[in-house]
């Protein structure tokens, strides 16, 4: 198996597109409503774009209006937060434990039953339908 966290910039580069690099190895976002995922129905599971670890459920999103495609619940332990100040207030932001790839922010008013909103960049998802 290879080990995604050790990968240098060049071999990301290979792996990702260049807005996908930026959002990911950078921390960028994408701009709200770019992502096709938003208007994403149907039943499958959404996995990291950069190592293809499955994260959610499609049965965990839900519209949550931000421009961003939303989840309330996560697989369990396949994220590991941080604290960003980027804009100006403390946010807290995910990524990918198996690759660090930076997925998006956690926020506190999403629906029940958990309370949260991982508010995801599409283009750091990959969805795949059920079968």
């Amino acid at each position: 198996m290879s080990d995604f966290k050790n990968k240098n910039i060049e071999e990301w580069r290979k792996i990702l597109d260049q807005e996908q690099f930026l959002i990911m190895r950078e921390e960028g976002t994408e701009p709200p409503g770019s992502s096709e995922l938003n208007s994403e129905k149907r039943t499958g599971t959404y996995h990291c774009a950069g190592c293809d670890t499955l994260l959610f459920d499609s049965e965990k999103k839900y519209e949550s209006g931000s421009g961003w495609p939303s989840f309330f619940e996560s697989k369990p332990e396949v994220f590991e937060t941080k604290t960003d100040h980027h804009v100006g207030y403390p946010r807290t932001e995910y990524h990918c434990a198996k690759c660090g790839s930076h997925h998006g922010h956690i926020f506190d008013d999403g629906p029940e039953p958990t309370g949260k909103r991982f508010c995801n960049n599409g283009k750091a998802l990959k969805f795949k339908p059920k079968d």
